[in-house]
């Protein structure tokens, strides 16, 4: 089958010391990101069971100031001692502008650093935060003897300043991994005129998120990165739910938090390939692959059926395909050899 190579990640930052680990996948399965509270041991415990792709255990929103402390600790017990196969693994601690973020870090990545996949960094305002984290991460794997530059970054854009940089953002580190929209707190911050997290202010005729979404977007797909989308805060609205999904998913985001069991099944569907594609993206991949050959002629394109398919083709195929294969597809149909 075949395949191309993704591109390096952006260079390392000045001081860092490290080279990104070449072991890490930084475009992990991310079509369901589930929040967790980081102090509440019962929800900690029923999300190890849940068919989300990520898991997130919060110490910022979802945990109150005078829980903070004890909930590092319960993080770092159930990353240790909790089943999450088959899940990212990632800790969001508190912004750089609390008092938090250090003993956040700290106590999390010294206690459990080798059961954590990415810690994710809110409310992002410019690289240097990004570039503080990659060095105090550092700092902590090389004292504790963990693998350098193993624990990814997911970057959080929360404001207008932060996605005025978000390109910046995006190369800040080789471990960033992910751009996240964080939609409340950037409603508020631009005066948005709505209580609705993730639904279209009253009165605006287009689409007020879209700016936003594509801007993370680009500075996401133009540094080799994942994009997130955030949550959608009325939990029982599902068909809400699945149309803010399907909005960012058709602009090419990989994936959306989930704040409640229900959403899970959804995003896992939305942000995977129809049936239907998936045979279709595999199908051209082979037959592109066959055609370009010698015993297919090497031509440079082809007929498959009443399509034309060149290397345009195969680029648009393999995005299709890899979504495919990330969620365990198979495939139903079967390239045939076309007769001489």
């Amino acid at each position: 089958m075949t395949s191309t190579a993704h591109p390096s990640p952006a260079s390392v930052p000045t001081g860092s010391g490290y080279a990104a680990a070449p072991s890490v996948n930084r475009l992990r399965p991310r079509r369901s990101c589930l929040a967790v509270p980081g102090s509440n041991p019962r929800f900690l415990e029923k999300a190890q069971g849940l068919a989300a792709d990520q898991v997130f255990l919060d110490l910022e929103d979802a945990c109150a100031p005078l829980a903070k402390p004890e909930a590092r600790h319960t993080i770092v017990k159930f990353l240790n001692e909790g089943d999450w196969t088959g899940k990212t693994r990632v800790v969001r601690v508190n912004d750089w502008t609390t008092h938090w973020t250090y003993r956040d870090v700290v106590t999390v990545v010294e206690g459990a650093g080798q059961n954590l996949d990415c810690i994710m960094l809110p409310k992002v305002q410019d690289a240097q935060q990004i570039v503080a984290l990659d060095l105090l991460l550092t700092q902590i794997e090389k004292t504790m003897g963990f693998e350098v530059g193993k624990i990814g970054i997911e970057a959080q854009i929360e404001n207008a300043q932060g996605l005025n940089n978000v390109n910046a953002i995006a190369q800040a580190s080789p471990r960033v991994e992910t751009i996240i929209f964080g939609p409340a707190d950037f409603m508020a911050s631009i005066n948005m005129k709505s209580l609705v997290v993730g639904e279209q202010p009253p009165g605006y005729p287009a689409d007020a998120y879209h700016h936003i979404l594509m801007s993370i977007l680009m500075a996401a797909r133009a540094n080799n990165l994942q994009a997130i989308d955030g949550p959608y805060l009325q939990i029982r609205n599902q068909e809400g739910y699945r149309a803010v999904a399907r909005r960012a998913a058709a602009l090419g985001f990989d994936g959306k938090w989930v704040l409640h069991p229900d959403q899970v099944a959804a995003a896992n569907e939305i942000f995977s390939p129809s049936q239907e594609d998936y045979d279709h993206a595999e199908l051209i991949l082979d037959a592109y692959e066959y055609h370009t050959s010698e015993a297919g002629g090497r031509k440079g394109s082809a007929m498959l059926g009443d399509e034309m398919i060149d290397e345009a083709s195969r680029k648009m195929a393999l995005v299709v395909s890899g979504k495919g294969r990330a969620a365990g597809m198979q495939r139903t149909s079967k390239f045939e050899i076309p007769e001489a």
